[in-house]
């Protein structure tokens, strides 16, 4: 009987080397006359330990990490095939890492368990149970339970999903879709990555469940397209899930239709702005549409349409399965369930972490991150993506919550948590935050278009010294103006990264370039 071996097939894990160990793992037992079977399952998640292997046991898998083609022979003699935890690279059984062991995973449950592409495999992990549920249910049934878990938007506007969904259920129409925003361009991000290419059918499931919640009978994945694998997993997991009924004409014998698509983006990070995408996928320009009207009134094509992130639609399979209340029984306040944190930057022990709401941002970078790679004292920290702020130690206590952030004029948005130690030079973040929305604004306002472009240009001459006090004040005008004047997020939280760079790091800008503290 052949032993199961898992080598992760994900983007990390691959860009680290996993198919050549994959290669050398199957070459080296083949000569040894071992029967192994290579199941290329998704990242657990851990960076750090990629190429993360696992194998199967009679007292469950075990797991040795980061391997390397050239550790395969020492691994397999000191008994990898067997479980045996003598080797330097073997951390024990997987459940029990205890970065893993602390995180509460309902959205993230199967990464790096099954085989992404595995229907069977799916299905044995609860797979598909909540659309089974919502197929006995009418439309505005699980819509209330959608509003009775407290899901909010995990793309980062925190609306929340429930009444979003009931907005287009309510609206009239003879066609209606379910779009997901799967452009993942904030930096320090992943976890959409992760479950697109760990975790295929959740995505569709939840998609699919949207679609009966509201009657849509179309939907589309608009993928970044720098996320090629992404797209060969979904392309192959919706052909498959075409094959076995849970998608196309007459879902599970039931007489309910729903279809879908990948779409790929426009390489633009402004078509992560809901109405952007919905132009860019129209075949247009990327351009920011005004509202009213909302999308969930006419969105694509003129028609109602739901557009929710990749995590927000792929929470919805747990939601359906364990009901509403079971997903809303975690978190704190108004921000319920989960959050899938992604720790980035200068990290000792960088990767996915998801846990409830409520957890302190300290505790996040310093129990699970590990402090800095670098060795070095951790100096700030952005949370929430390019336009979002950076946090001095005196904030790093703030519970993960969107209101507490809020309240700091700090965003949770998608999850990503970038780390700086402490060389770094806060007013050249802030250049940087000015100039990535110079780059990325498509232009169609004033304050983000004209306003960008200036804020580098005042922020350069404060850098060379010249008129530093008077600079300094026509760059706080200009923030807010560009808070106040904007069309969409991209210009008007801009300034949030450059306020907070002013507010807590000002020593930064009363030193020269290049200029160390």
């Amino acid at each position: 009987m052949s032993i199961r071996v898992f080598v992760p097939r994900d983007t990390t894990a691959l860009s680290l080397g996993a198919d050549s160990v994959a290669r050398r793992l199957q070459r080296e037992a083949a000569a040894r006359h071992e029967g192994i079977d290579i199941v290329r399952n998704g990242s657990r998640g851990l960076f750090w330990l990629e190429p993360m292997v696992e194998v199967e046991t009679p007292k469950g898998r075990m797991a040795y990490g980061p391997v390397t083609p050239a550790d395969v022979p020492a691994l397999l003699d000191s008994g990898l095939l067997e479980g045996d935890a003598s080797h330097p690279l073997a951390l024990g059984p997987v459940e029990e890492i205890d970065y893993l062991a602390r995180q509460q995973r309902l959205t993230f449950a199967r990464i790096g368990v099954t085989d992404p592409l595995c229907l069977d495999d799916y299905r044995a992990h609860q797979g598909y149970v909540g659309l089974e549920a919502a197929l006995t249910l009418s439309a505005q049934a699980i819509v209330d339970e959608v509003k009775a878990s407290g899901l909010r938007g995990r793309g980062g506007a925190a609306f929340p999903t429930g009444i979003k969904w009931q907005t287009v259920l309510d609206a009239p129409a003879d066609q209606k879709y379910i779009v997901c925003n799967a452009d993942e361009g904030d930096s320090g991000t992943f976890a959409d990555r992760l479950a697109m290419e760990c975790d295929p059918y959740m995505l569709i499931e939840g998609m699919t469940i949207a679609g009966l919640a509201v009657g849509a009978t179309q939907g589309y994945i608009y993928l970044r397209s720098e996320y090629p694998l992404a797209k060969e997993i979904l392309d192959e997991a919706i052909s498959r899930a075409e094959a076995a009924g849970y998608l196309g004409e007459n879902l599970r014998d039931s007489g309910r239709t729903f279809h879908l698509e990948v779409r790929l983006g426009a390489g633009a990070y402004i078509c992560g702005e809901e109405t952007s995408l919905l132009e860019s996928l129209e075949g247009k320009r990327g351009l920011v549409r005004f509202k009213p009207p909302l999308p969930a009134i006419e969105g694509l094509f003129g028609r109602p349409t739901v557009v929710n992130n990749v995590l927000s639609l792929a929470a919805i399979p747990y939601i359906l399965a364990e009901g509403g209340q079971a997903y809303a029984s975690y978190g704190m306040g108004r921000s319920r369930g989960t959050l899938a944190l992604q720790l980035a930057g200068n990290v000792k022990r960088g990767g996915l972490i998801e846990l409830a709401f409520g957890t302190t941002l300290r505790a996040l970078m310093e129990e699970f991150g590990g402090g800095t790679l670098s060795g070095k004292p951790l100096r700030a920290v952005q949370v929430g993506g390019p336009l979002g702020a950076y946090l001095p130690e005196s904030q790093w206590d703030l519970p993960l919550d969107y209101e507490a952030f809020a309240a700091e004029s700090a965003v949770l948005g998608h999850g990503g948590v970038v780390m700086f130690d402490d060389s770094v030079d806060m007013a050249e973040q802030a250049r940087f935050s000015m100039e990535f929305c110079k780059v990325e604004s498509c232009g169609k306002c004033t304050p983000c278009r004209i306003g960008s472009t200036r804020g580098v240009e005042v922020i350069d001459r404060i850098r060379a010294g010249e008129n530093r006090a008077a600079n300094l004040t026509l760059l706080g005008d200009l923030c807010e103006t560009m808070v106040d004047g904007s069309l969409c997020a991209m210009g008007g939280m801009t300034p949030f990264p450059v306020q907070s760079a002013l507010k807590h790091f000002s020593e930064d800008f009363q030193r020269a370039r290049g200029e160390q503290s």
